[in-house]
């Protein structure tokens, strides 16, 4: 089970997988009503590597990139259960709206997004590539987004 540390904490222990030659995976998001989609796409990210750490965006940057009403639940509580997920070693909570900053400090040798960049610019590639990252995109599960969720709640008789 992971942790949710602290950027210092995490540096540590990125120092440590470093110092034993493993690989870690990075990936970040919002993760608002964790779901299966959600569970599926981690488990593919940590299978890259050896360690798997998570940038979580924070509830201010949440509100906003994602808009009014969200998130729908607070950053402490989505990196608790993030945290409890089996592919996940570290949780980090962030308020920048993208993820270079934790990147840049990590260095992790894999950076995950999602299959849905294959078609858009990701914002963080030129700082993954300029330390000597790769970026790797997985596929989610169809029909499986917190957006698509959060509207069928609305939906509800």
């Amino acid at each position: 089970m992971g942790e949710l540390l602290t950027l210092d904490e995490a540096r540590t222990l990125r120092d440590r997988l470093k110092r034993d030659g493993q690989t870690l995976v990075f990936t970040n998001g919002h993760f608002d009503l964790l779901h299966i989609g959600h569970l599926d796409y981690l488990e593919k990210a940590r299978k890259l590597g050896d360690a798997l750490f998570l940038g979580l965006n924070g509830d201010a940057s949440s509100a906003r990139l994602k808009g009014r009403g969200r998130p729908i639940m607070s950053a402490r509580e989505r990196a608790r259960l993030l945290a409890a997920l089996h592919p996940v070693d570290a949780v980090i909570i962030f308020e920048a709206d993208r993820a270079d900053d934790l990147l840049r400090a990590l260095q992790p040798e894999i950076y995950v997004k999602g299959g849905d960049y294959a078609h858009k610019d990701l914002p963080e590639r030129p700082t993954v590539e300029a330390y000597g990252g790769r970026v790797e995109l997985i596929e989610y599960l169809p029909g499986h987004s917190s957006s698509e969720l959060i509207q069928k709640i609305r939906n509800l008789p």
